[in-house]
C-alpha cells in the first residue's frame, strides 16, 4: 500500500516561516517525483512545487518562486516543503502527491496523493 503522510501545517504569522514534511512508503520512493500541491476553500487545487526523483530538479509555481524550496532525503524517504515570507494568501490545505518518472506540475499526472495539512497564514 502506498502512503503519503504530511506533517507541519499549523498557524503562523504573515511574513513567517514553515516547514511540511511528507513521509513516503518505502518500496515506492526511488523513481518517483514528488509534488507539493495546495487547495483554499472554494479553490481549485494547484501546483506548488516538485522535485525529481533524484532531488536535482525542481520546478516551482510563479506565485511561490523565490519564497518555497522543495528538497527530499530519499535514505529517509522524505520530501520537505520550505515556506518563507507566508502570506494570508498562501493559506490551504497542502497535499504531498507522488508520481512515476520525469517531474511534472499537473494534478492528474500524480497517482499517489496524501490527505493533506493545513497551513493558515493570519495577516
Amino acid at each position: 500500500q502506498v502512503q503519503l503522510v504530511e506533517s507541519g501545517g499549523g498557524l503562523v504569522p504573515a511574513g513567517g516561516s514553515l516547514r511540511l514534511t511528507c513521509a513516503a512508503s518505502g518500496r515506492f520512493f526511488n523513481g518517483y517525483a514528488l509534488g507539493w500541491f495546495r487547495q483554499a476553500p472554494g479553490k481549485d487545487r494547484e501546483f506548488v512545487g516538485a522535485v525529481s526523483w533524484g532531488g536535482a530538479g525542481t520546478l516551482y509555481a510563479d506565485s511561490v518562486k523565490g519564497r518555497v524550496t522543495i528538497s527530499r532525503d530519499n535514505a529517509k524517504n522524505t520530501v520537505y516543503l520550505d515556506m518563507y515570507s507566508l502570506k494570508p494568501e498562501d493559506t490551504a490545505v497542502y497535499y504531498c502527491a507522488a508520481k512515476r518518472g520525469l517531474i511534472g506540475k499537473e494534478t492528474y499526472e500524480f497517482d499517489y496523493w496524501g490527505q493533506g495539512t493545513q497551513v493558515t497564514v493570519s495577516s
